[in-house]
């Protein structure tokens, strides 16, 4: 059965847990993924309220890694770059 953009919508966001470098943990979620000159890259939100804050993640796990492991993007052209692709992605989101 196919899903209708709508519906596909309207599902949550998936909610995973990061560990930060100080041994925290902090549960996001997750709106988008891709894939870019074979890195992957997370769209996530610390909520699912309109006005809230988003980051995107690269991936950075070595081979044989079993868990994830991911380094919020810095680099400026690679951001704006990542921005645009999420855009298009998300056609109903507008980052600012």
């Amino acid at each position: 059965m196919e899903e209708t953009k709508q519906q596909i919508n309207q599902k949550q966001a998936e909610k995973i847990r990061f560990q930060t470098e100080d041994g925290a943990y902090e549960e996001l979620f997750v709106l988008e993924e891709t894939k870019l000159n074979g890195v992957n890259y997370l769209l996530v939100t610390d909520s699912e309220e309109e006005e809230a804050e988003c980051y995107i993640f690269k991936e950075i796990s070595e081979e044989g890694n079993e868990n994830a492991v991911y380094e919020p993007v810095e680099d400026e052209t690679e951001l704006d770059s990542l921005l645009t692709i999420f855009e298009q992605l998300l056609d109903d989101v507008e980052f600012i």
